[in-house]
């Protein structure tokens, strides 16, 4: 019992030196996510059909 104890004082003594950002800045970087995740996805797409365009054209 006295581990538990220990490693929860731990935690909360590290999440007290944690630098959390703040508001404007977390939404700053949501947005950068999210914009890249959309670019990526687009990408990820586009190759696919690229690439399974190609195999049907050589399958033929």
């Amino acid at each position: 019992m006295n581990k538990i104890k220990i490693l929860f004082y731990e935690i909360r003594l590290e999440l007290s030196r944690v630098s959390w950002p703040k508001g404007r800045e977390l939404w700053n970087s949501t947005w950068i996510v999210i914009y890249f995740s959309i670019i990526l996805a687009i990408f990820i797409g586009l190759v696919d059909l690229l690439f399974s365009h190609g195999i049907r054209l050589l399958l033929k």
